[in-house]
């Protein structure tokens, strides 16, 4: 499972995507380097959401056949990151 970086080294463009990914409408396609969507486009910074899927602040909220988009959702360490409270467990 991928590391969590520490919280103080997201930048602006991190940060930023992951807030738009809480705030909800964001898929990524299902693969080893995801690609993000936000409302059907295409994010057009995919090296960030790549980098923060390898750090382990996004996922995919299940898995998926390959090349699928599925919900994209914040990590435990990526809620963390933007200072959110943890989610109950279901």
């Amino acid at each position: 499972m991928p590391q969590a970086s520490n919280d103080a080294d997201l930048n602006h463009r991190e940060r930023a995507t992951l807030m738009a990914i809480a705030e909800g409408g964001a898929e990524l396609t299902s693969s080893c380097e995801p690609d993000l969507f936000i409302d059907g486009l295409a994010c057009c910074d995919q090296a960030t959401v790549h980098s923060l899927a390898r750090r382990g602040y996004i996922a995919p909220a299940f898995t998926a056949r390959k090349g699928q988009r599925v919900p994209a959702v914040l990590t435990e360490a990526g809620r963390a990151a933007l200072g959110l409270a943890a989610t109950a467990a279901a």
